[in-house]
């Protein structure tokens, strides 16, 4: 389900394999290797899932951080948590 009631897409294990790999390229031709930290910022939409299996992938640890949050609770997360790349 999306962000929105209704809102929903499927896909089959192999497309999400696809887009997970071609994501995990991208991060690692961006310089995030093993160990990095990557803060992710979306809304429950596949490509936040996609962002998180890319991460796990690569073996770069992943904090999500969502818009319910107040500008400065978003922050104190992010630089909290010493990221090197923030994903939106």
């Amino acid at each position: 389900e999306g962000n929105e009631p209704g809102d929903s897409m499927k896909i089959t294990y192999r497309e999400l394999l696809q887009k997970v790999c071609q994501f995990a390229n991208v991060l690692h031709s961006q310089g995030v290797k093993k160990g990095d930290r990557i803060s992710i910022y979306l809304p429950m939409i596949l490509e936040l899932v996609v962002a998180m299996l890319a991460c796990a992938r690569i073996g770069a640890l992943h904090s999500v951080v969502f818009a319910g949050f107040s500008a400065d609770s978003l922050c104190e997360r992010i630089l909290d948590c010493g990221c090197s790349l923030l994903i939106t």
